[in-house]
């Protein structure tokens, strides 16, 4: 009788469980799907409206005119649930960035200066304001933060370039064939490249609790890692892609689980090499974007259920750890206009006056300071990094979540009023 009494209590839990992981699922879903829509009527990316759904969900907003609805839907039952779908999703996210990493982009001869001139400027000047920002207000926002962990966040956070919202970007305004256009994107793909090396550095030492000696030996296997990825793994599930791959588009289920299992092992080796799993998707992604085939049917097959699924999932994970009523005092947001202002002007002043340098004019070099200024989705993996991780405090989280947004927004309006400056003339593509 009791153990009966006991699994029927088990099943009970088991279905509250499963019951309140819908409802936020639908939530969730349904928000995004309308902000997207919304955004997109207003002439941003989709992906914005998504981002901004995920903040409104939280308690920001929702949380603060429906406290009762919002704990019905997401206090009723553990985050965990919601946690893991999080963590799975971006670990595919991570995988699918990497599958887009264009580095044919990264060898072109034409303008090669401005881009390597742009790409340091554009890294240099907003981590180093990150930087002096971290020593500024730590002792008012952080003063319980280790202080090296909280600077290093701090600047990575400030030098990040979004090149897939840069791109969508680019493409919906019919720039992406254009002398800027390409310049732009190519510094972007270099600002990619140092941005997540210097985030996987900054997370090994930071985990590795600033020891010079396990970062060192945690920073030796991941280097052992990415050579065993390069000269066996790689040519291994080349062979095996070329083997399993039908002649159709799609991939065919077989390829798709073994690629699942690849990615998530490769997750689980970062995890324990001292990283977070997302790393692992990443590499793999990375190791695998120059197989068009593969890529081609990545996209058709599992790419939209991650984008419209598991994305929208971290985007309100991330809103309900944002809660703007935290920033309840004007020194607070004081200090939120100044993250906000040194990320601005470490990309704008940056990468437009590295452009100014290398001969362009200053219609040019301001074009290419608004496009560089681009964070969205890559600025918020780093922050929930940094904050996973300790730290990054929740107000400080806060601001850099409003300052990814801010920044992510401005850009397409930014553009429309800066292009005609250079006597360009453009249609808004609905296609893309």
């Amino acid at each position: 009788m009791i153990l009966a009494a006991a699994e029927k209590i088990s099943v009970h839990e088991t279905e509250l469980l499963v019951s309140f992981t819908i409802v936020e699922l639908i939530a969730i879903l349904i928000a995004a799907r309308l902000a997207g829509k919304i955004a997109h009527w207003l002439g941003q990316p989709r992906v914005v409206g998504e981002i901004v759904a995920g903040l409104l969900l939280g308690p920001s907003l929702f949380g603060r005119l429906f406290p009762a609805q919002f704990d019905f839907v997401f206090h009723s039952i553990s985050p965990v649930p919601l946690i893991i779908l999080s963590q799975i999703g971006l670990c595919l996210l991570m995988f699918q960035i990497g599958l887009e990493f264009d580095f044919t982009q990264l060898k072109q001869k034409t303008n090669r200066a401005a881009v390597i001139a742009i790409s340091i400027a554009g890294i240099a000047l907003p981590f180093a304001l990150g930087w002096l920002v971290a020593i500024w207000s730590q002792p008012a926002l952080a003063p319980a933060i280790n202080p090296l962990g909280y600077r290093l966040f701090m600047a990575v956070a400030l030098s990040i370039t979004a090149i897939p919202i840069l791109g969508r970007i680019m493409m919906e305004l019919g720039i992406t064939r254009t002398k800027l256009g390409v310049i732009a994107i190519t510094s972007a793909a270099i600002n990619d490249v140092v941005g997540w090396t210097l985030l996987a550095i900054v997370s090994a030492l930071t985990a590795a609790q600033f020891s010079a000696g396990r970062f060192s030996i945690q920073l030796g296997l991941l280097i052992l890692y990415l050579l065993l990825w390069l000269f066996l793994i790689r040519p291994f599930l080349n062979r095996a892609i070329a083997a399993f791959h039908s002649d159709n588009d799609r991939l065919p289920h077989d390829l798709l689980a073994l690629m699942l299992v690849v990615i998530f092992v490769s997750g689980l080796v970062t995890f324990e090499l001292g990283v977070f799993v997302i790393f692992g998707g990443f590499i793999a992604g990375m190791m695998l974007h120059d197989n068009v085939k593969f890529v081609d049917a990545w996209k058709k097959t599992v790419s939209h259920f991650v984008t419209v699924f598991f994305l929208p999932i971290f985007f309100t994970f991330t809103g309900l750890r944002t809660n703007v009523q935290g920033l309840n005092s004007a020194a607070l947001w004081s200090w939120c206009g100044i993250v906000l202002a040194a990320a601005t002007v470490g990309k704008f002043i940056g990468c437009g006056a590295a452009a100014r340098w290398c001969g362009m004019n200053w219609n040019e070099a301001g074009c290419l300071g608004i496009m560089m200024n681009t964070r969205a989705l890559m600025e918020l993996v780093v922050i929930n990094v940094g904050y996973d991780l300790g730290v990054i405090p929740p107000n400080v989280f806060t601001m850099l979540v409003l300052m990814a947004v801010f920044s992510t927004i401005i850009t397409a309006p930014a553009l429309r009023l800066w292009l005609p400056k250079l006597g360009w003339k453009y249609e808004l593509r609905s296609d893309v």
